[in-house]
């Protein structure tokens, strides 16, 4: 981690799978073939007491809600849009500190299933 060394609760949403319209390659770009993603976000909050039940719980359904969307989107060119817009989404509750977002397309390659990902503080978001 790059961020300071206190303790932090790390709240995942592992193996989201959903389909979308996506990519810069021509085979991408027919609405008839959304690519298969895996997405995957890692939530870091800062712990400022000893126990967690103190803490409360870091809420993810309005990031899976957003998630659940994106059979219906416009077509998005860069996966690098879709990062950004999904970390905007891990910020909304104040108490996240930092955030990882990786996305795998699945299945467009028969040799390998290419992926982006981003960590970012909330400082370098604002």
């Amino acid at each position: 981690m790059t961020f300071s060394q206190s303790d932090h609760l790390i709240v995942r949403l592992k193996s989201v799978v959903v389909e979308t319209r996506c990519g810069i390659h021509p085979w991408e770009q027919h609405p008839e073939r959304p690519n298969k993603l895996s997405i995957d976000i890692s939530l870091f909050a800062k712990l400022e007491h000893r126990s967690l039940a103190t803490f409360g719980y870091i809420d993810y359904d309005h990031i899976r809600d957003f998630l659940k969307g994106f059979p219906e989107r416009e077509h998005t060119p860069l996966l690098e849009t879709l990062l950004d817009e999904i970390v905007d989404k891990c910020f909304a509750d104040d108490r996240v500190e930092a955030c990882r977002v990786s996305i795998t397309k699945l299945s467009i390659f028969n040799e390998c299933e290419p992926a982006v990902e981003v960590y970012r503080t909330r400082a370098m978001w604002k």
